[in-house]
């Protein structure tokens, strides 16, 4: 009977157990299959073309190549400035919706959803409308105040996009963040503000410490997110192609690769160093904050 509940329970796993199969490690399995070969053409490019097994060859190239290693730097180092400054304003946002009455609390956190709610190509396209010096207002607004800013400057395309993904991603961060702010035992409270404790001090030396599961948890998936940027700088692209080039973001490369260049396996290749970068990069960041933590 244990048996067979057993079974009975298993059995409900099967549809997520299919779609895992199906979507996820047969698609990744195909990758690094096609990853193995190259398509070479004889003679001066006019004759056939022929599929090889050159095993490594892809991936070897993969790593010398400076405009692949490039963009992943590019990006690593712009997620180490939007990430830690979302997650400030995400906890920062939680704290203050941990202050207040449940009723208010709902009213903010449901209008601070709403940008996530928002699907990311959308809400790039609304901001490239409000950073067009010719249709936005921005530019106008900067003009009256006495700014001269031109948002798809070299200097200016980052923050750009930066203030594009921390608007989308800080409700999404904030709900996870109060919700483990929630958990928190009310006892403590009263008993820090029985000694004395003032709400910052509350804030920082208690509630802070108590989300910082929550806090690892946001990063470890910005940090995914971030390295796999796409939307956002392939529209920036479209509207200044001489700032943001078709090289900027390390997906931007891998489909300019598969779909301009018709270079399928290679494109694979870098799919997969991009996804053992991102497995590294996630257990790096995981070992440290639980050595931390310990």
């Amino acid at each position: 009977m244990i048996r067979s509940q057993r079974w009975k329970g298993a059995a409900f796993t099967v549809p997520f157990q299919l779609g895992f199969v199906f979507l996820y490690l047969l698609p990744i399995g195909y990758a690094v299959y096609q990853s193995l070969f190259l398509q070479k053409q004889s003679g001066l490019g006019l004759g056939g073309a022929t599929t090889e097994f050159v095993g490594l060859e892809n991936y070897e190239n993969g790593l010398t190549d400076s405009a692949f290693m490039m963009s992943i730097l590019r990006v690593v180092l712009f997620a180490c400035v939007q990430i830690p400054f979302m997650l400030l304003i995400s906890l920062v946002l939680a704290l203050f919706l941990d202050a207040v009455t449940s009723k208010v609390a709902g009213r903010f956190r449901i209008l601070l959803l709403v940008p996530y709610m928002i699907p990311g190509v959308v809400a790039a396209i609304v901001w490239v409308n409000l950073y067009s010096p010719e249709v936005g207002p921005l530019t106008p607004l900067g003009e009256l105040f006495g700014f001269d800013w031109n948002f798809f400057a070299p200097s200016m395309v980052w923050p750009a996009i930066g203030n594009l993904l921390t608007w989308h991603g800080i409700g999404y961060n904030m709900v996870i963040i109060y919700a483990a702010l929630q958990g928190v035992p009310r006892e403590l409270f009263e008993a820090a503000r029985l000694d004395g404790a003032s709400e910052l001090r509350i804030a920082l030396s208690i509630k802070v410490p108590f989300v910082r599961g929550a806090l690892v948890l946001t990063a470890l998936l910005s940090i995914i997110q971030m390295l796999q940027i796409f939307n956002e700088p392939a529209l920036f692209r479209n509207v200044t192609p001489e700032t943001v080039s078709d090289s900027f973001t390390p997906i931007m490369i891998i489909y300019n690769q598969a779909f301009n260049a018709a270079n399928y396996h290679y494109a694979a290749a870098l799919s997969v160093l991009l996804a053992l970068i991102l497995g590294l990069a996630s257990f790096l960041f995981y070992r440290l904050t639980s050595r931390e933590a310990d």
